[in-house]
């Protein structure tokens, strides 16, 4: 810790206008206060020196040109154009009608790329002059009381959708697909079930084999992400963080921060298997620790305490993302990402390597030196990167959709694998695809 403060004192010294050195007593309250499995304790106020470096809009500003990331910017349009079938509400609308709440949780993305399309420049009416085709159906859009999305009709129902596009267009059979692109948010993606194990027993959906992907999930080597997939960053609500934007000259008082479980004793009573142990290990390692600022409760303040942070811990859960990662980008934070082999968002585009910390599960004890030991310099120029306007427009899904955005670089992941090879479309007669593989669940009527 203090090899940390000495870099920041030495380079506020050596810096001419680009930012300044405060220092002040913050309270922080001790991480006892919200214990897991449901103790609670009294909470005493602590009172720390941090050290925080401020730099002004114009310094962020300055330094930001010819930063990495400015494939960002790349215009899709002209590049390629989408239809967008034209399916019963029952696959799409209807079950947004039913429960609204859809269109606020974490899987959301599914229903705003469809609006987007519709509206799109790139959307054409010719489906003879489409380079990709868009099936829109809302697979996550069946919560739970609590708001949780049950995946267990999911197959059934994009199975449904894909056996009507098969029966009256011709343009599924002539590639099977490959020239389709689905999005599908959930947990492990076109697996269909938030549980890892049952998520790799199942396996992506079999008639999705030839098509391309368009998921949250992106794990290495994993059953649950096929090659030519196009892994996006989860729904956060643009409106909603905007609203909690504090100034930009705020200073940074707060080192490492996290708030979320770290145990799930519902689905995991023994431990150890929720996020395979890793939350666990930063809580028990880093509980007391003055340079953490971690707990289980969420304050009204989240938002802005993410923005008066220097690092925000963006740890795998039961699957490898999270919205944090959105949250980190957007609010300036940088994301310390511990989640082995886990494939980010738009990863072609965005210079995760710059912007991040990427720190290994097994090295969660060390998590503290790992932090300390980062040069200041680097800590800098990560932050003059995250603040580069481009980065967190490309982690969004704003209404109405705005240039670089997330509907965007989608987009521009299609466009990238244009013009498609001789092995999209198959021979008159030809087929690949086996309909009647999968559990025998899935093959019920929907």
């Amino acid at each position: 810790m203090r090899r940390w403060v000495l870099a920041i004192a030495i380079l506020a010294a050596a810096s001419s206008g680009g930012g300044a050195l405060l220092w002040g007593l913050r309270p922080r309250r001790s991480s006892r206060a919200t214990r897991q499995r449901g103790s609670q304790h009294g909470s005493k106020t602590k009172y720390i020196l941090f050290p925080t470096f401020v730099q002004s809009r114009n310094a962020v500003a300055n330094k930001n040109a010819g930063s990495a990331g400015d494939v960002l910017e790349d215009n899709p349009v002209g590049r390629l154009k989408v239809y967008v079938y034209d399916l019963p509400s029952k696959y799409n609308k209807k079950l947004l009608k039913k429960d609204p709440r859809c269109l606020n949780h974490m899987f959301a993305a599914e229903i705003f790329m469809h609006r987007f399309l519709l509206s799109s420049a790139v959307r054409t009416f010719n489906p003879e002059e489409a380079d990709w085709f868009y099936t829109p159906v809302y697979t996550t859009c069946d919560l739970t009381p609590s708001g949780l999305p049950l995946p267990f009709k999911s197959p059934r129902m994009m199975r449904s959708a894909i056996e009507l596009i098969a029966t009256n267009w011709p343009y599924w059979n002539r590639s099977e697909g490959a020239d389709h692109f689905f999005v599908t948010p959930h947990d492990f993606g076109a697996c269909f079930h938030y549980q890892e194990e049952k998520a790799i027993g199942r396996g992506i959906l079999p008639l999705l084999q030839r098509a391309t992907l368009v998921q949250t999930f992106g794990q290495k080597n994993h059953v649950c992400l096929k090659d030519g997939s196009i892994t996006i960053p989860p729904f956060a609500p643009p409106q909603k963080m905007q609203a909690h934007l504090i100034p930009a000259d705020t200073p940074r008082s707060i080192f490492v921060y996290f708030r979320g479980l770290f145990y799930d004793t519902s689905n995991d009573p023994e431990g150890g298997y929720y996020a395979r142990g890793a939350r666990a290990s930063v809580w028990e390692n880093f509980k007391n620790n003055p340079l953490f600022d971690i707990s289980t409760d969420h304050p009204p303040t989240y938002y802005e305490d993410m923005q008066r942070s220097v690092f925000c811990l963006c740890p795998l859960g039961w699957a490898p993302w999270s919205p944090r990662l959105v949250e980190a980008v957007v609010f300036g934070c940088i994301p310390v990402i511990i989640a082995d082999d886990i494939v980010l968002p738009f990863a072609d585009a965005i210079p995760w390597e710059e912007i991040g910390v990427f720190v290994a599960e097994e090295d969660v004890p060390k998590l503290d030196s790992i932090l300390t030991s980062i040069p200041t310099d680097v800590i800098l120029r990560k932050q003059r990167l995250l603040a580069n306007p481009s980065m967190k427009q490309a982690m969004l899904f704003p209404q109405p959709a705005q240039a670089g955005d997330a509907f965007h670089q989608i987009l521009n992941g299609l466009a990238r694998k244009l013009p498609h090879g001789d092995s999209v479309f198959l021979k008159p007669g030809e087929r690949v695809l086996n309909w009647t593989a999968g559990p025998p669940g899935d093959l019920k009527p929907w």
